[in-house]
């Protein structure tokens, strides 16, 4: 193989400023998206283990529409599809009237894709909680909303810590999808150094372990946090 290795050509300008704002425009999309999956996550988790049959069957067919379509899908839907759905005004002003229309997209469509995930996680932290916390706080005359507020939440959050950490990572990792729609995050702008140099190995390395040193730190500060918050004779869901 006589490939010609050249690592200094990502540290010439606008090389490495492109490596630098694609790798902070994947953070953002990570982070926005995974504010929107959490928060929506949790009310359809929660919504999944009331015993209202309405709220129940809402949870359940979100989770199940979300969950089974492909995310590169979801994604040319709501790029292309979604606004065409709207009304003429509202239409042109999601294609055209936002700013970064493809940013604000890709943030939505991974955070409702990961709501779904989020959703089963909490429904399954609530239903690991035995049913004598649930009755105890109804017995000392705790209405349904604290018991959730103060019982179930706070504890089935604290279960849930493992597999949510592995939700946030499929999150910044998926934000590589947002390319096929114009988001010059991390991988977007590893593709446009190689068809600029031709150097693709070595702008790819970089992403790579970029992506690698953001896993590695997350995964390391949420097993602290999970130490510190291990409830005493409850057992974590997932997998160390």
């Amino acid at each position: 193989m006589n490939y010609n290795w050249n690592w200094g050509v990502l540290l010439d300008d606008p090389y490495l400023m492109w490596m630098y704002t694609g790798f902070g425009w994947t953070c953002l999309v990570a982070i926005c998206a995974w504010v929107i999956a959490f928060t929506l996550g949790s009310i359809i988790g929660v919504m999944r283990t009331l015993d209202n049959g309405i709220a129940r069957g809402i949870g359940t067919v979100y989770v199940e529409i979300f969950r089974n379509i492909p995310l590169l899908v979801q994604m040319f839907l709501w790029y292309f599809v979604f606004p065409e759905l709207l009304p003429k005004d509202w239409g042109h002003f999601v294609k055209r009237g936002i700013p970064l229309p493809e940013f604000w997209t890709a943030v939505v469509c991974l955070g409702t894709y990961t709501a779904a995930r989020v959703a089963e996680q909490v429904r399954s932290g609530i239903g690991a909680i035995r049913n004598d916390q649930r009755n105890a706080a109804i017995a000392i005359g705790l209405t349904s909303v604290q018991v959730y507020r103060y019982v179930l939440l706070p504890v089935g959050f604290r279960i849930i810590i493992p597999p949510l950490t592995s939700d946030f990572l499929g999150v910044f990792k998926n934000s590589s999808l947002g390319l096929t729609i114009g988001v010059l995050e991390l991988t977007a702008q590893s593709r446009q150094i190689t068809e600029y140099t031709f150097q693709g190995f070595e702008a790819f390395t970089v992403a790579t372990v970029l992506y690698c040193l953001v896993t590695f730190t997350v995964m390391t500060l949420m097993q602290k946090i999970e130490g510190r918050t291990r409830i005493p004779g409850m057992l974590s869901l997932g997998a160390k």
